[in-house]
């Protein structure tokens, strides 16, 4: 394929197809005779492609923390103007006592909805880690898997 933009699942289903093209050695208990070479060039195309699926996850880890970083000036944002709206209704010993409730509840609330934000992207990015993790996982057990298979298959034909 050798195409950058492939997938390391593109890649794998492409050795799956010169699988399926190999000459079936008869009475070899479904052994098949491949290309060496093209299986190799497909290989060399999934190790070219890990970096940009590894890169891919570091982005999300580093959006995941400048999500964390604007919820934290949301909240102080929000903080300061409760803290200004407080001062500024100082007149009166009512009024002060009503601002003084307002800014907790607003405190309260702006709290609280960063503990939602966090959460929600630390659960966002845990999961789309996970995926990619178990994306990763399978994609490597289904190559050591084809490589077993290759290293079998050329075993075999030596004998």
């Amino acid at each position: 394929m050798s195409n950058n933009q492939a997938t390391i699942e593109d890649l794998i289903d492409e050795m799956y197809d010169v699988l399926d093209k190999g000459w079936k050695m008869p009475l070899s208990s479904g052994k098949v005779l491949v290309d060496s070479e093209e299986i190799r060039a497909i290989l060399d195309d999934i190790r070219d492609v890990f970096p940009q699926e590894i890169s891919q996850a570091k982005t999300i880890v580093a959006e995941h923390g400048q999500i964390i970083n604007e919820a934290n000036r949301e909240a102080e944002n929000i903080v300061h103007a409760a803290e200004e709206r407080g001062k500024a209704l100082v007149a009166q010993q009512e009024v002060v006592r009503q601002a003084q409730q307002k800014a907790n509840e607003i405190l309260a609330q702006a709290q609280a909805q960063f503990k939602e934000m966090r959460k929600a992207s630390s659960d966002y990015v845990d999961d789309l880690m996970r995926r990619t993790d178990e994306s990763l996982s399978e994609s490597l057990t289904e190559l050591r898997k084809t490589r077993q298979n290759i290293k079998a298959s050329q075993r075999n034909s030596q004998i």
